[in-house]
């Protein structure tokens, strides 16, 4: 593919100006932050993970499963579905809003790893983690990111980072799971017009 040529499967007025990652570049990625999040919690005994919806989730599960067979046991996961959950997509000053739903799990008193697929103004963070306090206290709340790209609005900040990529105001973040979207990469989006 040229460089900012359309893709067929993106958003109308963005077009690819380059491939960020790969379906092994994000498993690579995957695995490495698997290892961090059990160095850091000194093991799994205390952790859950809980994805926002949408590409969250499915991060948050494949994580678990890499975490299970580092730790050899099964790791909890939970959802949180937030409305406007990418926040990168979405017009300044629109806030998520939250769907309550049922974890799965008791987060009273739990070591929490909330992940998302990218992080940019913080919004989604920020509603995700009101949602996370409406379900009980967890003893700590880490988060982990796939993309961190920067134009914070809020004082958040990820625990765990699979990649930095700067980014201007004009350009987006795109990434594509296979459990979503039918195939596996990290797509750098820029606004046409």
């Amino acid at each position: 593919m040229t460089e900012l040529q359309t893709h067929p499967q993106s958003a109308p007025g963005l077009r690819e100006k380059g491939r960020l990652m790969s379906s092994s570049e994000i498993e690579r990625t995957l695995v490495r932050l698997a290892h961090e999040i059990v160095e850091k919690n000194n093991g799994s005994d205390n952790l859950a993970l809980v994805g926002i919806h949408r590409r969250g989730v499915p991060l948050a599960e494949r994580l678990a499963k890499l975490i299970g067979t580092i730790e050899k046991r099964t790791i909890d996961v939970g959802t949180l579905d937030i409305n406007f959950y990418r926040d990168d997509l979405t017009t300044r000053g629109l806030r998520p809003i939250v769907n309550p739903a049922a974890l799965g799990f008791d987060v009273n008193g739990r070591d929490v790893v909330l992940v998302d697929d990218v992080l940019y103004t913080g919004r989604t963070v920020r509603a995700a983690l009101d949602a996370l306090i409406d379900h009980g206290r967890p003893e700590r709340v880490q988060l982990l990111v796939l993309i961190d790209r920067g134009h914070r609005e809020l004082p958040i900040e990820a625990t765990f980072i699979g990649r930095v990529v700067q980014t201007t105001n004009r350009e987006i973040i795109e990434v594509k799971l296979e459990e979503i979207d039918g195939s596996e990469q990290v797509l750098l989006m820029e606004k046409i017009g």
